[in-house]
């Protein structure tokens, strides 16, 4: 059966207009994922009451929920027929959904028991993530689709990693700086109720600003894009069909790496309000200034990515970035253990914190472009062994893996809490100094870990600018021999 292709993606460059729309929309992911990782421990365990193991453990049940849905909706937008294209129709469709759930989630009901605010935890989270999964997944697939140049895909996902990031820090930022403010009752203001209900009600309002100017901003493009035959799958077909695009080994260790990288990054994004707060004694306003550095590492990352991925590959690249992120990660909270580090209030321990989330993050972020990269160009080298363009089934497990920052992360770090007996409610300056010292030691473990693993499945991946170049040619003589419709498959 012939797959009609109304059009191909661009093999060239792509206007900036276009690139800022697509880069806006992952201002709703980037809001989300912040407020996951770097606030919701700490609101449902600090300030609503809920024990950190059971926090996380709603977190994962409603990330292993999402891991069946991903994949899913990836298969459904590759095959949607409308009017709309394949992916538009569901990014329209998620925005009033995210921005109502993710409301939802930070004004839990009042007067509840412990097991009951669990539960709402649970199903508003499964909410949010299921409709964060209708616009991502989508949306993301649009990358390999706008362009099939090796180096633009870079520059096109570095847009997209670059909004995502200074959109989930401007509101970190605004909620630590402005909504989360101490007062009398609460002297601490990232313990303060209020402020969480206000920075719930802004957050919504601009994620859903982002869904819709990104999917209206990239609406011209649909009449270029790919367009599926009409298609009757039995559910058995449809899970083959799957099963055999995802088994791609070049995919497989990026969905590896990815995936290690995201718990990498969840660990430090969840605890590093624990750390600021109780590990290095630092005030909101402390906080907020290390959380603007972060603004630097976007702005870094977005100018490093493609350079280095044209200089000396995205798999080196990738692979060299991420261990220059671990490297500084983890200097400060190594020279504290050492007993090198300067002591809490000292004026050399801000810039040296500073310094180190900067550059850190950085290259974290650059890492993170270079995979998605890498994935995107996985696309036309299965589309080669399938006959069949899958950007959203591929795009699916990069969301997956995306969410895995806020679910397994939130989940290792709430254990990591437990193990080393962190009490709740706790105030900077009383926790005993053996619960700190074993907090970083734990942490610098579970970290040079999950690195480590990520490194290790990015020098498995085999496809190179040659053989991406290669794919296009080949892809474009099928092209030809059908008459330009593209592909055949059984």
């Amino acid at each position: 059966m012939a797959v009609s292709m109304s059009s191909s993606p661009s093999s060239g460059r792509l206007s900036i207009p276009t690139k800022l729309f697509y880069g806006f929309g992952s201002v709703a992911f980037g809001v989300k994922d912040q407020g996951f990782s770097y606030l919701l421990l700490i609101f449902y365990n600090q300030v609503v009451g809920l024990p950190s193991a059971t926090v996380g453990l709603a977190i994962m049940i409603a990330l292993i929920f999402d891991s069946f849905l991903d994949p899913l909706m990836g298969q459904i937008s590759d095959g949607w027929r409308s009017r709309w294209g394949r992916r538009h129709p569901f990014m329209y469709a998620a925005a009033i959904p995210v921005a109502v759930s993710y409301l939802l989630l930070w004004n839990p009901p009042q007067g509840w028991s412990d097991q009951a605010i669990f539960l709402y935890l649970i199903v508003v989270a499964v909410i949010i993530r299921s409709f964060i999964t209708m616009y991502e997944i989508p949306s993301s697939a649009l990358a390999p689709e706008l362009t099939t140049d090796y180096d633009e895909r870079t520059k096109v996902l570095a847009y997209r990693h670059f909004f995502g990031w200074f959109g989930g820090l401007a509101m970190t930022v605004l909620a630590l700086r402005v909504f989360l403010a101490p007062d009398a009752a609460h002297p601490v203001g990232q313990l303060n109720p209020a402020g969480y209900q206000t920075y719930a009600y802004v957050a919504s309002a601009v994620m859903l600003g982002a869904i819709l100017i990104s999917a209206m901003g990239t609406h011209r493009h649909i009449a270029r894009f790919s367009t599926p035959a009409k298609r009757k799958l039995s559910v058995g077909e449809l899970a083959r069909e799957m099963i055999g695009t995802l088994s791609h080994k070049s995919f497989l260790v990026l969905v590896g790496a990815g995936l290690f990288n995201a718990m990498a990054s969840g660990l430090v994004l969840s605890l590093n309000l624990y750390f600021n707060t109780y590990f290095w004694e630092l005030s909101s306003n402390q906080i907020a200034l290390l959380a603007t550095g972060n603004f630097v590492s976007a702005i870094l990352a977005f100018m490093l990515a493609a350079p280095l991925a044209k200089r000396v590959g995205k798999k080196s690249a990738a692979q060299a970035t991420k261990v220059l992120a671990f490297l500084i990660a983890v200097g400060p909270i190594s020279l504290r253990l050492v007993g090198l580090a300067p002591e809490n209030g000292a004026p050399a321990l801000l810039p040296i914190l500073f310094v180190q989330t900067v550059f850190s993050t950085a290259f974290s972020i650059t890492s993170a472009i270079l995979i998605s990269s890498m994935i995107a160009d996985v696309v036309e080298d299965s589309e080669l062994r399938t006959g069949r363009r899958s950007e959203g089934l591929f795009f699916s497990a990069s969301a997956f893996v995306q969410k895995a920052v806020s679910g397994v992360g939130i989940f290792a770090s709430s254990m990591i809490l437990l193990a080393v007996g962190f009490p709740q409610q706790a105030k900077p300056g009383e926790i005993d100094h053996p619960v700190l010292v074993c907090l970083g030691a734990v942490y610098l473990i579970v970290l040079a870990a999950l690195y480590g693993a990520a490194i290790l499945c990015v020098s498995l991946y085999r496809i190179t600018r040659e053989g991406h170049e290669e794919s296009l040619r080949r892809l474009a003589a099928k092209a030809r021999r059908t008459g330009g419709k593209g592909p055949e498959y059984a």
